[in-house]
């Protein structure tokens, strides 16, 4: 399945993130992919470093 969020104003990173949880909850493979970000700490990548993935 390919999921693809677009448009302006916030809230695409954030669905993307709980889809693929839901999907690793699930045990299942995924991938993320994230381009031409203002700001590559945002927090959403930051807690993504911790997790056992």
């Amino acid at each position: 399945m390919l999921q693809v969020y677009t448009g302006t104003g916030k809230g695409k990173t954030t669905a993307a993130l709980g889809v693929a949880l839901r999907a690793f909850g699930y045990g299942m493979k995924t991938l993320m992919l994230s381009f031409l970000k203002d700001d590559p700490e945002y927090g959403e990548a930051r807690a993504a470093k911790n997790l056992p993935w």
